[in-house]
C-alpha cells in the first residue's frame, strides 16, 4: 500500500477527532469573537508542526484571518514560489446551530454544521502536513495555510491578503468541498457579482390623482423583464433578478422600488459587457429615474494551462492510491476565484466529500477521509 495513504487510513480516528473539535467551535462570519476562537483553537492546535503563525487583523465586521506556515521536511527552492492551502474559518450557521443539529458520527458519515464546509477540509490539510513530516518526505517549497474569517460573505477583509499570499505561490489548493458525492475537483469557477437598481418615481394618491403619479414598481417591473433578457446561457452568463420591493400602501402610487440582482460569468470579458448593459438601462416611463450600483465582486476562476496541469498531476497522484480524480466547473464562488484570477494555477474543491453544504443535514462521508487526505499531502509533496 502507498506509505502514505496507509498514514492517513491509520490516523483516521485522530483526523475524525479534529474535525468534530473544529465543528464544536461554532463560528458564523457574524460573528467575530467567535471566529476568533475557531481561530485560536486552530493554530494552538498546529504549533507543534508549524514554522509560524501569523494573525491578521479583520477590521470591525470581521474576525482575525490566520496565516501558517508548516515547518516539514525537505529544503525550500528560493525564489520559486510557495504552495498555499486556501481555506476559511468561518460559517453560514448562527450561534447555536450545534443544539439543533450537534456533530454526529456513524461508520459511514459525519453530520454537523461546517463539516464540510469546510472544517473538514482543513482538518485533512493539517493532517496531509503531518503525514509529510511523520513520514520524513522531502517538501522542495515552503508551504503555508491561510484560513480567512469572511468567505461566506464576500471576503471583504481578506480579498488583498489572499491575493498577495497568491502572487507567492506556485500553486494553490483550495480546501472547499469537492461537487457531488464523487468529490470532483472544481477547475473553474463563474465570476459572482451583484446589482442594485433603485427607481424613483412620482407618488400620488391612487384614487383621487392616479395620473399624477409615476409608478416606481411598475417602472422596476419593465426594468426586470429587460434584466432578465441579459442571461445568456450558451455563454455561461446567467442574471437573476432576486429581490424586488418598494412601494407603501395599495392606495399610494409608489415613488421609490429596488431590484436587486445576482450575476454569474464564465469568463471576465462576459462581465465588462454586462457591466455596460446595466449601465445604459433607461427609464421607460420618462417621469421616472434610474440609479445603478454594484458589478462583479469575484472574477471568473477560467480553466487555464496551469490548471490543468495541476489537475493532471493530481490524476496521476490519484491513480497511485487507487482514487480516479475527476474534474468539474460550478457556478458558486470560492476564494479560488481570486487566485486562479491572478493565473495562479488553482485547484479548487479539494476537501471534504459530502453532501450538504449550508443544510441542516450537512454531511461528510468516511470513506473519503484518508484517500483525499493523503492526496493532498503527496500533491504538496510533488509541486
Amino acid at each position: 500500500m502507498d506509505p502514505v495513504l496507509a498514514y492517513t487510513q491509520a490516523h483516521q480516528s485522530q483526523i475524525i477527532g479534529f474535525i468534530r473539535q473544529l465543528v464544536e467551535c461554532e463560528s458564523p462570519s457574524d460573528d467575530p469573537a467567535a471566529v476568533n476562537r475557531f481561530q485560536d483553537l486552530f493554530a494552538d492546535s498546529v504549533r507543534d508542526i508549524a514554522a509560524k503563525i501569523k494573525f491578521v487583523p479583520g477590521g470591525t465586521k470581521f474576525g482575525k484571518h490566520l496565516v501558517i506556515e508548516f515547518a516539514l521536511p525537505g529544503r525550500a527552492k528560493r525564489g520559486e514560489g510557495q504552495i498555499l492551502g486556501l481555506g476559511h474559518g468561518d460559517t453560514v450557521y448562527p450561534m447555536g446551530t450545534l443544539q439543533s443539529t450537534p456533530f454526529r458520527a456513524d461508520e459511514d458519515k459525519l453530520w454537523g454544521p461546517g463539516v464540510i464546509d469546510m472544517k473538514g477540509g482543513l482538518a485533512f490539510f493539517v493532517f496531509a502536513m503531518r503525514a509529510l513530516k511523520d513520514l520524513q518526505i522531502p517538501v522542495s517549497r515552503k508551504v503555508v495555510l491561510q484560513i480567512n474569517s469572511d468567505e461566506e460573505v464576500g471576503s471583504e477583509s481578506s480579498r488583498a491578503l489572499t491575493e498577495d499570499l497568491a502572487r507567492k505561490s506556485r500553486a494553490v489548493l483550495v480546501l472547499e468541498p469537492g461537487t457531488g458525492a464523487e468529490g470532483k475537483l472544481k477547475t473553474s469557477r463563474k465570476g459572482v457579482g451583484d446589482y442594485a437598481v433603485v427607481i424613483r418615481g412620482k407618488a400620488a394618491h391612487a384614487g383621487v390623482d392616479f395620473t399624477a403619479g409615476a409608478s416606481a414598481i411598475l417602472e422596476a417591473a419593465r426594468q426586470t423583464l429587460r434584466i432578465a433578457e441579459f442571461t445568456d446561457l450558451a455563454k455561461g452568463t446567467t442574471v437573476n433578478p432576486g429581490v424586488i420591493s418598494g412601494g407603501t400602501r395599495t392606495n399610494v402610487i409608489a415613488d421609490t422600488a429596488l431590484v436587486e440582482v445576482d450575476m454569474r460569468v464564465a469568463k471576465l470579458s462576459e462581465a465588462a459587457k454586462l457591466e455596460k448593459k446595466f449601465r445604459a438601462l433607461k427609464p421607460v416611463d420618462k417621469r421616472c429615474t434610474l440609479e445603478v450600483t454594484g458589478g462583479l465582486n469575484r472574477p471568473p476562476m477560467e480553466r487555464t494551462k496551469g490548471i490543468v496541469e495541476l489537475l493532471r498531476l493530481a490524476q496521476k497522484l490519484g491513480k497511485d492510491i487507487g482514487v480516479q480524480v475527476e474534474e468539474s466547473a460550478t457556478g458558486g464562488g470560492s476564494d479560488g476565484n481570486f487566485t486562479g484570477a491572478l493565473g495562479i494555477p488553482t485547484l479548487d474543491g479539494i476537501g471534504a466529500v459530502g453532501l450538504g453544504a449550508h443544510t441542516p443535514h450537512e454531511q461528510l462521508f468516511v470513506n473519503r477521509i484518508a484517500d483525499r487526505t493523503a492526496l493532498l499531502a503527496k500533491l504538496v509533496a510533488a509541486i
